[in-house]
């Protein structure tokens, strides 16, 4: 998959992150994101930022080990509750 369709829902976008367990393939996943977003206009950054905010709240409605896996994988934290490393 080189580029994400235009429209999806949030499970069709967030839902395949969820099962990744390679850090080379969250790497190539979080950047068809970050692409996707900045179509919208967002500057990198941007779209970084939102993406892991992204995945993380999805991620906290996984069970622990999904979700700690994805803010390892994704570099990220939920954007409400602590990082699930410091539970």
């Amino acid at each position: 998959m080189k580029e994400l369709p235009e429209k999806l829902t949030y499970g069709e976008a967030y839902g395949p992150a969820m099962e990744i367990t390679d850090p080379k393939e969250a790497d190539e996943y979080f950047s068809l994101l970050v692409d996707r977003s900045m179509k919208d206009g967002k500057s990198r950054e941007d779209a970084e930022n939102i993406q892991r905010a992204k995945l993380s709240y999805y991620a906290g409605y996984y069970d622990n080990e999904t979700r700690s896996r994805v803010e390892r994988l994704f570099k990220c934290t939920h954007p409400i509750f602590s990082p699930i490393s410091r539970r």
